[in-house]
Order: C-alpha cells, then sequence, then structure tokens
C-alpha cells in the first residue's frame, strides 16, 4: 500500500515544514488538492502554490484537480513539478485528448470516479490511463465520512484493471481518496487499492514522534491486516 498525504489537511501556513515532514516520515507521494469553486463547493490552491510546494520535496506530486474546464490547467501544474495529474471525467469535454496531452507534457494520467460516477467512463479510454482515482467522499471538502459503496466499486474496478493487463495491457494503479483512516484502510488494501490519500489520519492525528512517522507506520500496518466490517469514520 502507497501512502498520498493531503496537503489539504495540513497546516497552511506551513506547508513546506508539513511536506517535507511527511517525506522523512516515508510518504509515497504528496496529495495536492486544487478546487475551483466552480466544479466544486470550494476554493484552494494553484499552481504556484505547486510549485512552491515542488522545491520542498522529492517524492512525486499527485495533483487531483477538480475544476472545470481542466484542460488550460495542465501545462500550468506540469510546469508547476506536478508528476501524476488526475481530472474528473465530467470536467472535460474529450476526455481521451485530455488523458494524451497529461502524457505530452510528460506526466502520468489519471481519471478521477466520483461516488456516483459510473465505472462505463474508463471503457474505451485503459489504454491512455496510469492511475485510477476512487473518490470514497463527494469532493470539495476534507475531513468526510467514507461512503460504504467504495469498497464495491473498488473490486469492480479492480477487475477491469486485472482483466486489462490480462490482455497485454499497461499496468493502472488505484488510488481511493475521502474518509481513509486506520480502520478501514486494511479492507480498501483486500479490494484492490495500491494508493491511499490520507488526509486527516495524518495530520489531524498525534503523534509522538511529532513528525508523523508513528501514525504513517500504523496506516502500513492497519493496511497489512485486512477487516472484514466497513469502517466509515474520518
Amino acid at each position: 500500500m502507497m501512502l498520498a498525504p493531503s496537503l489539504l489537511s495540513a497546516d497552511f501556513s506551513r506547508l513546506g515544514e508539513e511536506a517535507r515532514a511527511v517525506e522523512h516520515a516515508g510518504a509515497d507521494w504528496l496529495h495536492f488538492d486544487v478546487m475551483d469553486n466552480h466544479y466544486v463547493p470550494n476554493l484552494t490552491v494553484g499552481p504556484m502554490v505547486c510549485q512552491a510546494v515542488r522545491r520542498h520535496v522529492h517524492m512525486p506530486i499527485d495533483v487531483h484537480l477538480m475544476v472545470e474546464p481542466v484542460d488550460a490547467l495542465l501545462p500550468l501544474f506540469a510546469a508547476a513539478g506536478a508528476n501524476l495529474l488526475t481530472f474528473h471525467p465530467e470536467a472535460s469535454r474529450h476526455v481521451d485528448r485530455t488523458l494524451s496531452t497529461i502524457r505530452e507534457l510528460g506526466c502520468k494520467a489519471g481519471l478521477v470516479l466520483n461516488p456516483a460516477t459510473p465505472v462505463s467512463w474508463l471503457d474505451h479510454v485503459m489504454d491512455r490511463l496510469d492511475l485510477i482515482l476512487l473518490m470514497g467522499v463527494n469532493p470539495g471538502f476534507g475531513g468526510q465520512t467514507l461512503i460504504a459503496s467504495i469498497f464495491d466499486k473498488l473490486r469492480a474496478v479492480r477487475a477491469r484493471i486485472d482483466a486489462h493487463q490480462a490482455t497485454g495491457g499497461a499496468p493502472i494503479l488505484l488510488e481511493v481518496d475521502g474518509g481513509v483512516h486506520a480502520g478501514n484502510i486494511g479492507q480498501l488494501a483486500e479490494c484492490g487499492a495500491d494508493v491511499c490519500v490520507v488526509g486527516n489520519a495524518v495530520f489531524s492525528a498525534p503523534d509522538a514522534d511529532g513528525g508523523y512517522q508513528t501514525v504513517l507506520r500504523t496506516l502500513r500496518n492497519a493496511a497489512a491486516t485486512p477487516c472484514t466490517t466497513p469502517q466509515a469514520s474520518r
């Protein structure tokens, strides 16, 4: 299980310090939530903040674009140091073209499915995908409760990825974002998640070492111990 702490839950007055701390603690990616108060009812950060954070870390920056339209921002975030760019299909007029553009910019390309977005969006673009991100909550705010239907959706998308790879397709990572914590990450792993975005479960959790090492280790241990009953608290 790879862990991608979300800066949305970090202390915005010291983002560079927070980013360095989670990298030092062993995080795999840094998740960067971009909201436009149009596609989602919130407003966060743009390419300039991504560029500023990039100077503080070496790990991949996973940019989740909750914006509409999306295409004009792709080169800006690629230039700002993003390594992975994911977007919602509803925010693009031409999903295939947007995915191709991301790859042409030198980034990994991913599609994001909201809780009510059907997996059929994936049908004709699997060969363009490096990553599929499933939302465990409706996008727009951190600290929400995981929607239990994510488990069945995870299994369905995992099956699609496995079938794609069985016929010679390139590997595709499966990521989950929203409401992930130590009580449910084991079941998310069991259902096929490769990467989990963790926000409040990291930045709002008490950590004896003061640097997130204990909390990330706890999440990794929990991911390796599948649970049998869905838990959907924050």
